[in-house]
């Protein structure tokens, strides 16, 4: 009995381990659908606030969609706002990726950073999500995705960003 206590003790300190907590608030574990649940439910994205000088509607290209919007979350924007790179632990960005309509949202592709998550990523959590939730590519497109770090390598000197505190004439992916 005492083994498998200590046993369920053990899984207990692991999963608390693994769940980022900033401040008093405990985000969702880097998991794919922990982080959908986060960003639709539990801190739903539409109640962020826009990126500074993206509040509205935007031309958007490959690999995202044809038209975007781009969401931070209160620990990115209070951050932006103070001018802080890198992001802190906790920051949430959601581009919701539309088509050439600009009413169809194609997928939601979040980037979320998780404090020892992916060192050699910047510690960001990367995902594309249908609009149902569903992740892309058969679930292998959330987490460490090999395709957003290659991309995004480009801008490691600049926090893994593409869209950069509010400056104009920025090229936003």
């Amino acid at each position: 009995m005492k083994k498998k206590l200590a046993a369920i003790g053990v899984i207990v300190l692991a999963v608390a381990a693994m769940t980022p907590r900033v401040g008093n608030i405990e985000y969702p574990r880097p998991e794919a659908q922990a982080v959908w649940k986060w960003v639709t439910e539990s801190d739903p994205y539409e109640g962020w606030g826009y990126w500074p000088g993206k509040d509205e509607m935007y031309p958007g290209k490959s690999p995202h969609g044809a038209h975007l919007m781009l969401y931070a979350n209160s620990v990115a924007l209070k951050a932006l706002r103070k001018g802080k790179q890198p992001l802190p632990a906790g920051s949430m960005i959601m581009k919701v990726n539309y088509g050439e309509d600009k009413k169809t949202v194609k997928a939601l592709t979040p980037m979320y950073k998780v404090e020892g998550y992916n060192p050699d990523g910047g510690d960001w959590f990367w995902a594309k999500y249908m609009p149902d939730g569903t992740v892309a590519a058969d679930g292998k497109a959330a987490g460490k995705v090999a395709s957003c770090i290659e991309c995004h390598a480009a801008r490691k000197d600049q926090d893994w960003l593409f869209t950069q505190y509010a400056a104009k004439g920025e090229t936003a992916y």
